[in-house]
């Protein structure tokens, strides 16, 4: 941590603050809904091709909306954040939509105006997210500080989205454990916890808006030119079937599904375990606490170590600790299966971005990381709506037996296509490292 770049602890910092406020909304829209503040009355059980709509499918669309804009928009501002050799003039665009957008909540009734509102969010993330990733990995300079240096952003980053979901618990509730809506009296103005808990979204975009106007530059090495839009699917360059970029997609996109398996079961998991809005957000921060504890030391590690061990292990470990999760009937046994996740999580996050960090190197670090940041966001968003689906058709353990067979499948996957991107160094016959 003490060798990172000032500039990569400014952005994480920048992130750490925007990310508490959408993580904010993962807690609160789901709350904010179900108690009336939306009017979805007309749409649960109207039934669409067979399939009748409920609570929890329409709450996962919600959550969804934002993934699926922001992932699909990612390769597109990725790439002309490459061309124009600009990052940071698109952070603080994004930053802005992101504001505008929390702000709006309030003052929307219909169903049809939250989809839009989030809709609009998941547009402004889209320009965020690729280009602080590339910022961060140009920064980097050398490969063997890459790992280092995405490892200290995620930590950031993942503090804001971790403890984002406690505070909100706490601010809509009046405090810990309490039932009901707080009610506040700010400077003369009564708020409501939903209404305090947007007006928080919104100050996080705008102390992020401060840190990066302020403090960041774009990167000197940043070049106007891009690689081709797509990443390849098949390698041309190795004995192996698929591209490693492709396939690190695809195992970032499988574990950010049974991440987000989560969030749209907050009532059925509730009642099934008998516990608070708090304890709910403790189990969900529960995954991000381990990243925030391990990030640093596996990014490290990967830098000297090599990424694809950690890699391997990390989908090996999330492939029990999400399926048991459909049959826990404990709220602390369920915290502790969260935090082994977010072990499993934490040795895939930073290897992963690095190795295709290093691969992508300065002049297409915005095209090709978007590849990844695209794919976490599209998990982010099918797992949900996934989720409130499979949810509908089964019972509370069918969405996490289906994350745990996308978990086994990245497994296979990173440990049959993917070779390290560093070579480990040279011993003497005593064992001791040459130069």
């Amino acid at each position: 941590m003490l060798g990172t770049d000032r500039r990569v602890f400014t952005l994480a910092f920048a992130r750490m603050a925007d990310a508490v406020s959408n993580s904010f909304l993962i807690i609160v829209l789901p709350i904010y809904i179900a108690s009336g503040g939306v009017g979805i009355e007309g749409l649960v059980g109207r039934e669409i091709a067979g399939f009748a709509l409920g609570e929890q499918f329409l709450i996962g669309l919600v959550l969804s909306l934002f993934g699926f804009l922001n992932s699909f928009g990612q390769p597109f501002s990725g790439r002309l954040s490459d061309r124009t050799g600009k990052r940071r003039v698109y952070i603080v665009l994004g930053l802005a939509i992101l504001a505008v957008a929390s702000a709006a909540y309030p003052f929307v009734e219909g169903y049809g105006g939250i989809l839009v509102v989030r809709a609009f969010q998941g547009l402004g993330a889209a320009f965020t997210i690729p280009c602080s990733v590339a910022l961060v990995n140009e920064y980097a300079g050398v490969d063997s500080q890459r790992g280092g240096n995405f490892g200290v952003f995620n930590t950031f980053r993942l503090i804001g989205f971790g403890f984002g979901p406690i505070v909100a618990g706490i601010v809509i509730a009046g405090g810990f454990g309490r039932g009901g809506v707080a009610e506040y009296a700010i400077a003369g103005v009564s708020l409501s916890g939903f209404e305090a808990a947007f007006a928080i979204a919104v100050l996080g975009a705008l102390i992020s808006i401060v840190l990066v106007t302020v403090f960041i530059r774009d990167s000197e090495t940043t070049e106007a030119a891009a690689g081709d839009l797509s990443v390849a699917v098949f390698d041309r360059e190795s004995s192996k079937l698929f591209d490693p970029v492709f396939v690190l997609g695809i195992g970032t996109f499988f574990m950010a599904v049974t991440i987000a398996l989560f969030a749209t079961l907050e009532g059925p998991l509730r009642a099934k375990l008998d516990e608070s809005t708090f304890l709910f957000g403790v189990q969900f921060a529960s995954v991000v606490i381990a990243n925030v504890v391990l990030q640093v030391p596996i990014g490290n590690a990967s830098d000297i170590y090599g990424r694809r061990p950690f890699l391997v292990a990390g989908f090996a470990l999330l492939i029990p600790t999400v399926f048991v999760q459909g049959i826990i009937a404990s709220p602390f046994v369920m915290i502790a299966a969260r935090l082994l996740q977010g072990v499993a999580v934490a040795l895939v996050f930073a290897p992963a971005l690095a190795l295709a960090g290093d691969l992508a190197g300065d002049r297409e670090s915005g095209t090709t990381l978007s590849a990844l940041t695209m794919a976490f966001g599209l998990g982010v968003a099918v797992g949900p709506l996934a989720s409130g689906f499979l949810y509908n058709i089964g019972s509370v353990s069918t969405p996490f037996t289906f994350g745990a067979v996308l978990a086994a499948l990245a497994f296979v996957l990173t440990y049959s296509q993917v070779e390290d991107s560093l070579s480990k160094p040279e011993t003497s016959p005593e064992g001791t490292p040459q130069d």
